[in-house]
């Protein structure tokens, strides 16, 4: 399946400018700098990718009865809700009546979703109930079914809320492919938030994702990560899917034990309980899974140079409480893990915006799965939709390293 924007032809829509990113991983060239610093590129990334693509929202413990969700995708502000049976929904922040936001953040809600400005109020499931006044002014042919608010696709998947603005984009499903099989003996459906945090970035959100799934850096940006997720133990963890993998098997706790101090969830099997999953969702939600705890950064691009990170920690379904200095220690990591990547990509922006860069090269071993990402935001300018295909299993030695001591086996087998 294929799609163009007619209205707004750009060049970098055009296949010319991917032709270092198509080349094979052993001679393929990285983004242009435009790709992380043009206002141009920006704006079609923001049609390309966000508008016709499943965007992460949120995580599906923040959807209930009595909450409404207000989020952003590429500027475009939607609502979420459930209805009266559990079903999620998802509209634009828009009045039927003249268009006015109907909310600014999120907030409770008793019942009905009413407009601040002349009270029109809509069912959690967007249907529109009540228009006071409206019908004693004598207007002719209203028929309230019409006017509901326009609904946005929308499906929860395991811990997480995708929205999708396009009608023609496949499924969800068929969008992240195998990952439902890879993650199932977690139960993260079931998973409940701990703690969120928010933090401004002065950096594309490319180059966030792309730090997340390459761990060339980690001995030098990370030397107490290292610790814990040796480069020796890293490997990759993706099958066919619009998704980024690793996995690192067997997270240590010789010199730190911040990752195991935890308790685990029940029920894991070998590979899942001495393993971190480590998933970047194309676009925009990366995807911790440790035996004992949920790490999630949801990516809201602001501009070329600007992202907003929202950041959430999930414990195991029903498992024991765990109290503040439990849990302590896993935050303060995490956040001390993050801010060493936050500063090193500002750092990668600034040098992308200041330092003249042209094309470089990618560590096959190390940066493979950049070239996996690339290739997807490849199609979707282009206008290709198109799942990449899977490594061709978790077994054997590639590209520099041996053969994963406990690889991750499907449920089939």
């Amino acid at each position: 399946m294929s799609w163009t924007d007619q209205h707004h032809p750009s060049r970098f829509s055009d296949e010319t400018f991917w032709s270092g990113t198509r080349l094979p991983l052993a001679s393929a060239k990285t983004l242009p700098a435009a790709a992380y610093t043009d206002q141009e590129f920006f704006r079609v990334e923001r049609d390309r990718v966000f508008h016709r693509g499943w965007v992460c929202v949120g995580t599906a413990g923040e959807l209930s009865k009595d909450r409404l969700l207000v989020r952003s995708i590429g500027g475009t502000s939607l609502l979420l809700s459930v209805d009266d049976d559990g079903r999620p929904h998802a509209f634009l922040n828009s009045c039927r009546h003249r268009g006015t936001e109907l909310a600014s953040q999120d907030c409770d809600l008793k019942g009905t979703i009413r407009c601040p400005y002349h009270r029109w109020a809509y069912r959690r499931d967007g249907t529109l109930l009540a228009t006071p006044l409206f019908d004693e002014a004598g207007i002719d042919d209203f028929d309230p079914a019409e006017f509901g608010l326009v609904t946005v696709r929308v499906e929860t998947w395991g811990c997480l809320i995708f929205v999708c603005l396009d009608e023609i984009t496949m499924p969800l499903a068929d969008w992240l492919g195998d990952l439902g099989e890879r993650t199932a003996g977690y139960g993260l459906d079931g998973w409940r938030i701990h703690d969120s945090a928010t933090v401004s970035i002065h950096a594309n959100w490319k180059l966030i994702s792309e730090n997340y799934q390459e761990y060339y850096h980690l001995k030098w940006v990370h030397p107490e990560l290292a610790k814990v997720s040796r480069v020796k133990d890293h490997y990759r963890f993706q099958g066919p899917g619009m998704y980024c993998g690793q996995t690192t098997t067997p997270v240590s706790g010789e010199e730190r034990d911040d990752w195991t101090a935890l308790p685990m969830a029940p029920g894991l099997n070998p590979s899942d309980s001495v393993s971190g999953r480590f998933l970047a969702i194309f676009p925009n939600v990366l995807l911790s899974i440790l035996p004992n705890h949920v790490f999630v950064l949801r990516l809201e691009p602001v501009a070329p140079g600007h992202t907003i990170e929202h950041c959430t920690w999930l414990l195991p379904a029903g498992g024991s409480e765990v109290s503040e200095k439990a849990f302590g220690g896993t935050r303060t990591f995490w956040l001390s893990v993050n801010q060493e990547d936050i500063d090193i990509v500002e750092r990668g922006q600034r040098g992308l915006e200041r330092g003249g860069f042209t094309q470089g090269r990618l560590s096959p071993r190390f940066e493979e799965p950049l070239h996996r990402f690339h290739t997807m935001l490849a199609d979707r300018f282009v206008g290709l939709e198109r799942i990449p295909d899977g490594d061709p299993n978790d077994y054997d030695p590639r590209l520099g390293t041996g053969a994963n001591p406990m690889p991750y086996r499907p449920l089939s087998d």
